[in-house]
């Protein structure tokens, strides 16, 4: 029998590098918003194209999966994450009347190779011979958000000594990190995984709701995360008016050591996925809430990092509910999962920005601006937030409808 260590220390070491693709963009919002002009909205919608190019392959892979040699897509991933962040370093020097668009093809091919770790690291987990295949599935979600964590305090200590003019060199050092995934991949043989997994046969029908539930799961869960993750840095500094490198640390880092913690614990300790995940939804609520209503700094902060340990488990969580109730499910499945929860984090940032630019700039709610004694951009925020709140919502009613379609069954096979 092959020796898979290697393997799976290669996808744990992935998935912690992919981290930069995501958290690294957030933390340079409003320098791009200083230095090349660009608004909110937009920044949103830069968020939106990384995850709809990531939706884009998640559905590529859900129907043509059989197409692909999986030894040779998840190896030559990491490369294609360098190209990426490379080009967007390349800006300020290539072209920087049009940082926009620059900004816009590298998030384009970094996205590429982050829809192929989404689709392809936790099926090629999922089938190494494991005792707690549950519990590897976690941990290699947990590492994602140390990923975030490791990036945030170097990226903030770095933009705090050098000045965020020099943002172009932080990014080159990040676009080296995936060209050590890429070799330790060469070198570690590949499991063999499941290409599909056609919902026929007996119970058709139940596999197809609960599958299609499962979507569902994901795609409000990760909607929750997303949401958080890519404003609460900007959150910090504008709606509460903590400095940003101390808003950084104390927010996006502090978010991302209650995601790792969480999925620390699962992988260590968790179980009964279903309440994880209904505890999940039902305070990332109360935590939307808080945070845009909350008239006090500090209790926002706190809400903002908790939004952290409640949808520390929604993603992987909902896989993890998949793979219990439809056991030996293919790269299909976890394609069209994946595709789930990409939708969800396009459109959540997206909302949100476009919620705090439409407020900020409506003169309807400037009397109550003046009344609370805040701008009109902080009570765009806080809107925002609010707005926000809307995905784990209607994400219990969706697990409650997930609960009652199971009934007695634990599983389908």
């Amino acid at each position: 029998m092959a020796n898979y260590k290697r393997t799976k220390l290669s996808c744990y070491f992935s998935y912690l590098s992919m981290a930069s693709i995501f958290s690294l963009p957030p933390l340079l919002f409003n320098t791009f918003h200083e230095n090349y002009g660009v608004s909110y909205t937009l920044l949103g919608t830069l968020v939106a194209v990384n995850f709809c190019t990531q939706l884009t392959i998640d559905l590529i892979f859900t129907f043509f999966t059989k197409y692909f040699n999986i030894k040779k897509t998840v190896t030559v991933m990491p490369l294609i994450t360098s190209v990426g962040m490379l080009i967007y370093a390349l800006i300020p020097w290539l072209f920087p009347q049009y940082a926009y668009i620059g900004l816009v093809i590298g998030t384009v091919i970094f996205s590429v190779s982050a829809g192929l770790s989404e689709v392809l690291l936790s099926p090629v987990v999922a089938a190494i011979p494991s005792e707690t295949p549950d519990k590897d599935m976690s941990l290699l979600h947990s590492l994602y958000a140390y990923g975030v964590l490791l990036v945030v305090i170097v990226s903030t200590a770095f933009l705090k000594i050098f000045g965020t003019e020099n943002w172009m060199y932080l990014t080159l050092f990040w676009a080296f990190l995936p060209v050590i995934a890429f070799i330790m991949f060469s070198s570690s043989p590949m499991p063999e995984v499941n290409i599909t997994n056609p919902p026929d046969g007996k119970n058709a029908g139940k596999k197809n709701l609960i599958m299609t539930l499962c979507v569902l799961c994901i795609f409000f869960g990760s909607a929750a995360e997303n949401s958080m993750t890519n404003w609460i840095s900007s959150y910090m500094e504008i709606a509460l008016t903590i400095p940003k490198v101390i808003g950084d640390i104390l927010g996006m880092a502090a978010f991302a050591v209650a995601l790792g913690l969480t999925r620390t614990w699962y992988s260590k300790k968790g179980k009964n996925i279903y309440k994880v995940l209904f505890l999940g939804m039902a305070g990332a609520v109360v935590c939307y809430i808080t945070a845009g209503l909350s008239p006090f700094p500090a209790l926002s902060l706190v809400a903002c990092i908790m939004t952290g340990m409640c949808t520390a488990m929604l993603w992987p969580g909902s896989l993890i509910l998949m793979e219990e109730k439809l056991p030996h499910v293919g790269v299909a499945a976890y394609a069209l999962m994946a595709a789930g929860g990409d939708f969800g984090a396009s459109i959540a940032p997206q909302l949100l920005g476009l919620v705090v630019d439409k407020v900020k700039d409506s003169s309807i709610i400037l009397p109550l601006s003046e009344a609370l004694s805040i701008s009109t951009e902080q009570l765009g925020m806080k809107a925002g937030m609010l707005a926000a709140s809307i995905f784990p919502v209607i994400g219990v009613i969706v697990l409650i409808v997930i609960k009652k379609a199971l009934g007695d069954k634990k599983a389908l096979n």
